[in-house]
């Protein structure tokens, strides 16, 4: 019996070194391969320009570079389905905006993938919004945009980056809290909202500040106040909405990386260590500050901790609210 448990002792100590060596071997190996990135925006939004941004360091970081793939859709659902039905090797990976992950489970509609099938990597960055008008808008604040809508109720209208989107949040925030009855108008991201303001086809958009800083600069777009508590550096003669009479007016955007759920942890780690390693860089954090957001690098356990206490918030302002997805 003696030699009998022995043997079956040595011969699990193997298995265990066979497990580690295997594993330590598919971490060295990683990645042999482009790795695709999914983002559920089109070009242009704000989450494309950061990974763009960070895709020549994590290349040079992994040895590997990445294909970026933009899947716009349903307030970032679409993207999001496609990173949790892939296979979970380290080889497609999703930049998860806010809503798909922390409103759009709220709204009581059929979801395509649940939250617990992507595993959390890193946050990404977090960014503030910012309310504009269309250049042919006579409001150029707070109060006459107010003063304009009450005159024409449900007469003028909003533009959004999408149903159930962190903009769509903050757009029907500010007709909330400023008394007012606007038509909120979503768009599929941010660029196509853009778009429809500057041609004065929606008269105001809740729009990311990247995208809109420079049209804002030049005169374009007029910016009525941005959504979070501090004024945004980049656009520091611009007051948020809530110093300009909305009070406790509150919402930033934020993005982050996701892999499959079922992806190793080792290639996780390495996916965090490289990522966080790019927002770190000095160059890297001057180019996404300068369009107005903050990169915001975290463990991938406090990235997962970020979500479920955002969900909690959201999920609470949407049942008081009454806010609808369509």
């Amino acid at each position: 019996m003696f030699h009998i448990a022995r043997r079956d002792i040595l011969a699990a100590l193997a298995a265990t070194a066979f497990v580690i060596l295997s594993s330590q071997a598919c971490l060295a190996a990683y990645p042999e391969q482009l790795i695709k990135v999914i983002v559920s925006f089109p070009p242009g939004g704000s989450s494309d320009i950061v990974i763009r941004a960070l895709e020549p360091l994590v290349a040079a970081d992994l040895k590997q570079g990445f294909v970026i793939e933009n899947r716009a859709g349903a307030g970032g659902n679409i993207g999001m389905a496609a990173v949790a039905q892939a296979k979970p090797d380290g080889y497609t990976l999703g930049v998860a905006p806010a809503g798909a992950l922390t409103i759009n489970p709220h709204f009581g509609q059929p979801m395509p993938f649940a939250v617990k099938d992507l595993a959390p990597i890193t946050l990404l960055a977090e960014i503030p919004f910012v309310l504009v008008a269309s250049a042919n808008v006579s409001a150029r604040n707070v109060a006459e945009t107010i003063t304009l809508a009450k005159a024409k109720p449900g007469g003028l209208s909003i533009g959004h980056g999408g149903n159930s989107t962190t903009m769509h949040l903050t757009a029907a925030l500010f007709t909330q809290k400023a008394g007012v009855q606007m038509e909120l108008v979503p768009y599929r991201g941010t660029a196509p909202a853009t778009v429809d303001v500057l041609a004065g086809h929606v008269q105001f958009a809740v729009l990311d500040i990247p995208a809109s800083k420079q049209l804002i600069l030049e005169g374009k777009l007029n910016a009525i106040g941005v959504s979070s508590t501090q004024r945004v550096p980049s656009l520091s003669n611009v007051p948020t909405l809530a110093e300009s009479g909305i009070a406790g007016f509150e919402s930033v955007g934020w993005f982050g990386l996701v892999a499959p759920a079922g992806t190793p942890a080792d290639i996780i780690a390495r996916l965090n260590a490289a990522f966080t390693k790019a927002l770190k860089d000095p160059s890297v954090v001057e180019k996404i500050r300068s369009l107005g957001a903050e990169p915001s690098p975290t463990s991938p356990e406090q990235f997962a901790r970020f979500i479920e206490s955002e969900s909690a918030k959201w999920g609470k302002l949407v049942s008081e609210a009454g806010i609808k997805a369509n």
